[in-house]
């Protein structure tokens, strides 16, 4: 994320499901390959990366592919310094979850448009992954009232979804073939969630290695504690689920 605006907010985010709501089901397991796509460096650490280490702790291939580069997103530091660094942060992140490949599609960070050339690149990598299902970072207006979700969030959310779903028009749906069975988004308000009893730690390790961009977010607070409370948020229980253990949640958008 490159805005800070809603990653300061998420500490106080609220969690409570609303009233009469359904409990999400247990993620799906049949499937191998998982392309991960989001819009900036940190992306996959606020929202998803406890599930991604379970995922490959249990042998699963998870592949990152961003966006940008996060150039925008140190303050005081220009762009062509900060791309390079929160790209390598991205990577030594990557690697505490278990993702070995992590790619960068170039578009301007901050200013990340759904048009034909993002659609085309999100397409280009999904055939070229060939992943089983796609996961995708949070793309609604609000991740609660109050706590509104930035541009290029929902611009590149909107993107997966239309590339997801000319490719599946143009060649089906086939797991034999390579081909996207389902798409899920990281979402407070969950259809499904992932279990993460042992997984918190290495999110925690993710989250800190983005030592540059957290240290200027919040100057006042040492980096590992400000990633401490953010996963640990992120990963609350909910009550009747999972045995009150963590959890990640998500929500299946196709099919």
């Amino acid at each position: 994320m490159s805005d800070s605006s809603d990653q300061s907010n998420t500490d106080d985010q609220p969690g409570a499901r609303p009233e009469n709501a359904a409990l999400p089901e247990p993620f799906p397991t049949d499937w191998t390959r998982c392309l991960i796509l989001v819009a900036h460096p940190d992306d996959p650490e606020y929202g998803m990366s406890a599930a991604v280490a379970r995922w490959t702790a249990e042998g699963r291939s998870v592949v990152y592919v961003l966006a940008s580069s996060g150039e925008a997103g140190i303050e005081g530091m220009a762009p062509e310094v900060a791309g390079p660094i929160r790209e390598e942060e991205q990577r030594r992140s990557a690697a505490h979850v278990g993702v070995e490949v992590v790619e960068f599609l170039g578009f301007p960070d901050s200013r990340i448009v759904n048009n034909t050339e993002l659609r085309d690149a999100i397409a280009d990598s999904i055939r070229k992954h060939r992943p089983d299902i796609v996961v995708s970072l949070y793309s609604g207006p609000e991740f609660a009232p109050g706590f509104p979700n930035q541009s290029d969030h929902m611009e590149f959310g909107d993107a997966v979804g239309a590339a997801y779903d000319d490719l599946v028009a143009a060649v089906g749906v086939d797991a034999r073939e390579g081909r996207p069975q389902m798409w899920f988004e990281s979402d407070p308000q969950p259809s499904h969630y992932v279990e993460v009893t042992g997984f918190v730690e290495p999110a925690i390790d993710a989250l800190a290695e983005h030592k540059e961009y957290m240290s200027v977010l919040d100057p006042d607070t040492p980096v590992r504690e400000q990633a401490r409370k953010q996963v640990e948020n992120m990963v609350a229980p909910v009550e009747g689920l999972a045995g009150g253990n963590p959890v990640v949640g998500f929500t299946r958008k196709r099919p």
